[in-house]
């Protein structure tokens, strides 16, 4: 249905920088055809203005005046003819559009233990036993434990650390569980869900009033 007069953004110009809106758009594109400079360079400097305090936050930015008008040049087509206060050539580079970033599309046999692991465990496989490989063993097992308690939303098996390990270094890494002892978790370390961690710490007694308050 047309109603005269009365008309939809789908239906307009499309804005070169929606951010200031339709309204600051037809008072630059007004700016324009002024008559007098003079009269052309007072409404320029009323719109940066307007345009300032709709951001405010933007005046702890480094040469915040001069993105101003580098926006007033960009919606006017850098046809408005007035003294320019800044040098407005280079205004086209806020328009440029960043180079697309290329996403690492490496192939990760344990996908949750994550790329860096699999890394440790290329790592490990070439280490002469010793001092070094001990500490890096010890760091890989920690890590690879936190992984699995997250993914398993708070639970892990030491031996399922061990068998992995072993699994992933072709078995030059044996962790002797008789022997080795893993990193504390601390309480307020975020692995796995709440309810898990609570009942871990033992706080069983508000998971049963929940449950009580929910049966009701």
């Amino acid at each position: 249905m047309n109603i005269q007069g009365l008309d939809y953004n789908t239906q307009r110009e499309q804005l070169v920088m929606p951010e200031y809106g339709r309204e600051v758009q037809n008072m630059v594109d007004i700016c324009g055809k002024l008559d007098t400079k003079a009269m052309r360079q007072s409404c320029a400097e009323a719109i940066v203005t307007i345009m300032e305090r709709m951001f405010p936050q933007n005046h702890e930015d480094v040469n915040y005046k001069q993105k101003l008008w580098d926006h007033l040049a960009i919606m006017s087509d850098f046809k408005l003819d007035i003294d320019w206060p800044y040098d407005i050539s280079q205004a086209n580079k806020i328009l440029a559009k960043p180079q697309p970033m290329e996403y690492p599309m490496t192939k990760i046999s344990v996908r949750h233990y994550g790329h860096i692991m699999a890394e440790v465990f290329e790592r490990l496989k070439t280490m002469d036993p010793g001092e070094e490989r001990d500490a890096l063993t010890k760091l890989a097992a920690n890590q690879m434990k936190l992984s699995l308690m997250m993914w398993s939303h708070g639970s892990c098996d030491d031996e399922k650390v061990a068998s992995d390990l072993a699994k992933y270094t072709d078995g030059k890494i044996q962790l002797d569980l008789n022997t080795f002892v893993f990193n504390k978790i601390m309480e307020n370390e975020p692995v796995g869900n709440n309810r898990n961690n609570n009942n871990r710490n033992g706080n069983v007694s508000n998971n049963g009033n929940n449950n009580k308050r929910r049966r009701r």
